[in-house]
């Protein structure tokens, strides 16, 4: 026994003298603590009319102590339990009403009382009213804001419950159904101790599931989960307050207003529950109900999604919709290839259409060559927009299409999905009195499209007026490249309502109008909250590698760099697989875009002094099915070529490159070092290094680690760990809640290179989900990687 405990003693020793320093939350430089502390600009909500406009202040960053509140991890989902809400919400510290058509009338302050967070800010159809929703300790408060007067009032007895959506229908313009706590809820289930073993079983069943987090594991998370994820239909009178509840509680998933006469369309988790898959792809039953939450029609029950070949669908029906419209129709899609894309089919998917009075079989209205991905409705016609997915060719096309089959199909869409290039935008929406939103459609013919506009000049945003009859676009306006002028809508009036910033002004609203809307009339007068950035030095730098494809990064000077002066630079990227060459070179972002910094971004470190070579492309070009195979010559070959231009610019020394990056940019940062001696050192946040423990897919990859056992291996700079010698500071969220990401492997890495002799520092952020959003740990984030530049490279700060 006393050597026993000798050895447990010397074992715990050895553990501290290996730990790092205390573990207390530290802060980067005053430069970066005077930028990430700065008040963030505001956001903006149009109402539907187009006639108010709300200035919205968010909250920036959280603080741990509300990541340290009590979650109940389930099905994928985080649960406030005591505010029947999700873990984290947004925080909305303050609304300004004011008249777009007369931004010099005075501006309505809405009193938002302290206490609680209000959140998730919508209009209702009419423009009269608002809807916030506020968390307390103890509840989801509903809360209705008057638009004339900027008054806010809660709702009483009314408690939401948000777990599984925030779905509001509107049965009027002072009417809603919502989904709340049900009122004969009682206490939730307490366990003593387990009931038996968690037990599963698969006889001979392929079921190739992604790696996920948060899952049920036994019966006791089956019953939390059914506890807290039931709510009720709650009926809610505006005006006066009056609520009622309607129909039966349930697991509902989703909410929406059928039509114009109040029908609901509700979706309800069913079991068996799964504990492989998150709540998402639960089983659901689809029904119809009246505007009293009565039952109208059973339309069946979509599959659990389980044992489905990997990026397939389930058979049968799924992706419930329905129409906005009078007419009604209840719309969904079914696989025309058993759900599995390995099968050669000329057509993937149909969409099947169900019309009042729902009874008898539905008919099939069109089919798709690709997997249907989104179906969404023309206004005032028996239209739709529908874009199918080719996963194989990684191609999108997008069909004008009509309904009731009165007209052949108007191809708006048809290319690769990364080429930026020839993006079409996104349609203008338009919500309708029933709270739906549908493609918005002006003077009778004509669809609007706004865009990011990407080019080889960078981005430049437009909207186009796209003729119904003959499907062509005509440019309605297109950023200059002085400013960066992006579109938000077109005015009933005619004006048109942009944001408009450039590199040395803070973006504001902006009315234009007259001939090729060359008149402006400010909306907003945002100042710059952060003028010390203005001194960063920012260019877009193009080149090739070695093979001919084209590369590109955002270059960062810090504000006190000289001409000639070079100086340890950190590389920043994120890989993208591309079908061609072509589009893998096509630019992205403008140069004439309004530098702001927040979070953990990385260009932080250039107030430290570094150059930061931002967004450097990292693209792997190839098959979608074996495009992996060359992922690591691919990466090489692109991180060569970027530390050549930065050493010919002269603003980098090249035995002074760090490479970083966060999820798969972790995960290409490990591999450089591991196959590559290119870089002095690197900084890998919140990744995957062993896929082995990813073994039904990762990313793009498509093959199982049976199909491709070399390629996950290779891939796994985890099997590398006893020649990665340069080194690497590792960071993780302790709650890590994204797919492949799990804490563990980041533990399992450090202490496979810990083992072999590397050089690594590893630190657990507490209570942190994939993406890091309190303070305290986005400021020790920062403050991390510039302490580690230091380290690894020369000091561009200290004296010379």
């Amino acid at each position: 026994m006393l050597k026993a405990l000798t050895w447990a003693a010397a074992a715990l020793a050895a553990t501290a003298a290996h730990a790092a320093e205390p573990a207390t939350y530290q802060q980067p430089s005053a430069e970066i603590r005077a930028v990430l502390d700065a008040p963030p600009l505001p956001g903006h909500a149009l109402s539907p009319d187009q006639r108010t406009l709300a200035s919205v202040g968010v909250r920036r960053y959280r603080g741990v102590a509300e990541l340290a509140r009590p979650v109940l991890r389930l099905a994928g989902l985080r649960i406030d339990a005591a505010a029947s809400s999700p873990q984290l919400t947004g925080h909305i510290e303050s609304i300004t009403l004011r008249e777009l058509a007369n931004p010099g009338a005075p501006e309505r302050i809405v009193k938002l009382p302290a206490g609680g967070s209000f959140s998730a800010l919508r209009w209702s159809p009419d423009s009269r009213r608002f809807l916030l929703n506020r968390r307390t300790a103890s509840a989801t408060e509903l809360w209705v804001g008057d638009a004339a007067t900027g008054q806010v009032r809660p709702v009483k007895g009314v408690k939401l419950n948000t777990v599984l959506g925030t779905s509001v229908a509107w049965i009027g313009a002072d009417e809603i159904v919502a989904l709340t706590v049900p009122e004969r809820r009682g206490p939730a289930p307490v366990f003593d101790a387990p009931s038996g073993p968690a037990i599963q079983e698969s006889m001979g069943r392929t079921s190739p599931e992604r790696t996920l987090q948060d899952l049920l594991k036994n019966a006791q998370d089956e019953a939390l989960f059914v506890h807290h994820a039931t709510s009720a239909l709650r009926r809610i009178q505006l005006a006066t307050g009056a609520s009622r509840e309607i129909g039966t509680p349930g697991l509902y998933a989703d909410l929406e207003v059928v039509g114009q006469h109040g029908t609901l369309l509700t979706e309800r988790l069913v079991p068996p529950f799964s504990y492989q898959v998150t709540w998402q792809d639960f089983a659901r039953q689809v029904e119809l109900r009246d505007a009293k939450g009565q039952l109208l029609r059973d339309l069946g029950t979509v599959k659990l999604k389980e044992g489905v070949p990997v990026e397939g669908v389930i058979t049968g029906p799924r992706n419930f919709s329905s129409s906005p419209q009078a007419d009604g129709a209840v719309y969904w899609v079914e696989a025309l290839d058993g759900g599995d894309q390995r099968n050669k089919v000329p057509q993937r998917d149909r969409l099947m259409r169900l019309d009042p009075p729902y009874q008898g079989e539905a008919r099939e209205v069109h089919r798709t060559a690709g997997r249907l991905s989104s179906l969404l409705f023309v206004e005032g016609s028996a239209r739709a927009l529908v874009t199918d997915f080719d996963r194989d060719r990684l191609w999108v096309t997008t069909d004008l299409l009509a309904l009731d089959g009165a007209a052949t199909p108007q191809r708006l869409q048809d290319r690769s999905w990364r080429d930026r290039y020839n993006d079409p935008g996104q349609p203008l929406l338009r919500l309708l009195p029933n709270g739906r939103n549908v493609a918005r459609v002006d003077g009778g013919d004509r669809l609007l499209f706004a865009g990011a506009g990407a080019s080889k000049d960078g981005d430049l945003p437009f909207i186009d007026s796209v003729s119904l009859k003959e499907g062509k676009p005509t440019r309605l306006f297109r950023s200059g490249t002085t400013h960066y002028e992006r579109p938000i809508t077109l005015l009933a009036d005619g004006r048109l309502l942009t944001s408009r910033e450039s590199a040395t002004e803070p973006p504001n609203l902006v009315l234009r109008s007259g001939d090729g809307f060359a008149q402006m009339q400010p909306v907003t007068r945002n100042t710059d909250p952060t003028p010390q950035l203005r001194a960063l030095k920012r260019e877009l730098v193009k080149f090739k590698r070695a093979d001919g494809v084209e590369l590109s990064f955002w270059m960062y000077l810090p504000p006190d760099h000289q001409p000639g002066q070079r100086r340890p630079t950190l590389v920043w990227a994120y890989p993208l697989e591309f079908t061609d060459a072509s589009t893998a070179g096509q630019v992205s972002g403008s140069g004439s875009r309004f530098v702001q910094l927040a979070g953990t971004s990385p260009v932080m470190m250039a107030l430290d002094g570094y150059v930061v070579l931002m967004d450097a492309t990292m693209p792997v070009v190839g098959d979608p099915k074996t495009v992996n195979d060359s992922f690591v010559e691919q990466i090489t070959a692109n991180a060569k070529a970027i530390i050549d231009k930065a050493a010919e610019l002269g603003v980098s020394d090249p035995q002074q490159m760090v490479v970083g990056g966060h999820s798969y940019g972790a995960f290409m940062t490990a591999n450089l070092l591991a196959h590559t001696d290119l870089f002095k050192a690197g900084i890998a946040r919140s990744g995957a290094y062993n896929r082995t423990l990813t073994p039904f897919g990762f990313q793009s990859e498509r093959r199982t680690y049976w199909e491709a056992q070399d390629v996950y291996l290779k891939l796994s700079p985890f099997n590398y760990a006893d020649k990665l010698k340069e080194p690497l500071l590792l960071i993780h969220g302790e709650s890590d809640d994204n797919p492949g990401t799990f804490p563990i492997q980041s533990a399992r890495f450090y202490q496979a290179l810990a083992g072999t002799g590397g050089q690594v520092r590893y630190v657990v952020l507490p209570h942190e989900s994939h993406g890091y959003s309190a303070r305290e740990s986005i400021g020790h984030t920062l403050w991390e990687m510039s302490t580690w530049m230091k380290r690894q490279t020369a000091d561009p700060k200290a004296p010379r």
